[in-house]
């Protein structure tokens, strides 16, 4: 199966007030998934390897879920997309820059971040070639979640 996905300009929507897609509780389940699921679909080119090392590596239980809870994930995140007219079936990465930043951003937890990158690299290189799609994605969670102080270290 082969989708083209596109994004809008990142830097007219650095400034959006307005969340685009559901919020899910820091650090839920949910929130991590989604993540995940937007790497996935990022490329544009939603395909059953990625499907299969989805049920190799176990995500859903990796993130707390049942494989019908992380599939629930995926269609509310492309429902979410689609109903904010961002999903344009064209170019790369399906978010802007803004709700990128707010998804990120619903994971608090150190080891929660460091699990999830590392399923989206996984995810990414499944087929040999991490596009640009997927590329975004990573570089904006590294970049983010570098930002953040870790809670744990907090005095």
């Amino acid at each position: 199966m082969r989708h083209s996905i596109g994004c809008h300009d990142f830097d007219s929507l650095l400034t959006q007030k307005e969340n685009t897609v559901r919020k899910y509780p820091k650090d839920s389940p949910q929130a991590a998934a989604r993540i995940v699921a937007l790497t996935i679909i990022s490329d544009g080119d939603v395909n059953n390897a990625e499907f299969a090392l989805l049920d190799r590596l176990a995500v859903h239980e990796q993130l707390g879920l049942d494989r019908d809870a992380l599939h629930d994930v995926f269609d509310t995140l492309c429902a979410d997309l689609l109903s904010s007219n961002q999903l344009a079936w064209a170019d790369v990465c399906p978010v802007d820059a803004y709700t990128l930043e707010q998804i990120l951003h619903e994971i608090d937890d150190p080891a929660l971040r460091r699990k999830v990158l590392g399923l989206c690299v996984k995810l990414a290189e499944v087929d040999g070639h991490v596009a640009e799609g997927e590329s975004i994605v990573l570089a904006a969670a590294a970049e983010h979640w570098a930002r953040l102080p870790d809670p744990s270290t907090a005095p």
